[in-house]
Parts: structure tokens; sequence; C-alpha cells
């Protein structure tokens, strides 16, 4: 507890960009694979490569799947973070 009148201090240690980072971590892997299941339908579609018959799934998804879910795992945490410490960053110039 901070005795009235005091503003609560904020820590700048490494914790608080883990728990985001982990966060967005789960975020990216799925949101990346479902982009990339997107764009294995795009690519049967052109390919004319017929998808399952019992599941719809398009020709090759795992692959897809896998590199978007890869790229969303590291592209989404890592702008949150870079957008997160520029913001801190200016707001401590401000100061």
């Amino acid at each position: 507890m901070t005795p009235a009148g005091e503003p609560p201090v904020q820590s700048d240690g490494p914790w608080q960009y883990v728990g985001l980072g982990c966060m967005m971590l789960g975020a990216g892997l799925f949101g990346g694979g479902m982009v990339g299941v997107l764009a294995a339908k795009v690519a049967g579609w052109a390919r004319h490569c017929p998808s399952n018959p019992d599941t719809g799934a398009p020709c090759d998804w795992g692959l897809y799947w896998f590199i978007g879910a890869a790229a969303g795992a590291i592209l989404l945490p890592a702008v949150v973070l870079f957008l997160r410490r520029r913001g801190r960053t200016a707001a401590h110039k401000s100061d």
C-alpha cells in the first residue's frame, strides 16, 4: 500500500514483458495458423487441388498451418513488445 497522495511505483523489470510475450505467443500461434489454412485454401483453389471430401480440408493444409503458426508466433509477440517498449520509452522521455 502506498501512502495517500503518492502514485504507485511501476516496475520496469522484464517480467511484465515475459507475461505479455507469452500471451501473445499463443494468440500469434493460433491466429497465424488460421491465416495459413486460409492461404492453403486459396493455393489449393489456384492449383485445382481437390480438398478432402470427408472433412473439406485443403491440400497440404498442415504445411501451410505450420508456416503460418510459426510466423504468427514470432511476429505478433515481437510487434506487440516493440510497440509497448517504444510507448514506455516515450512516456519516460516526456517526464
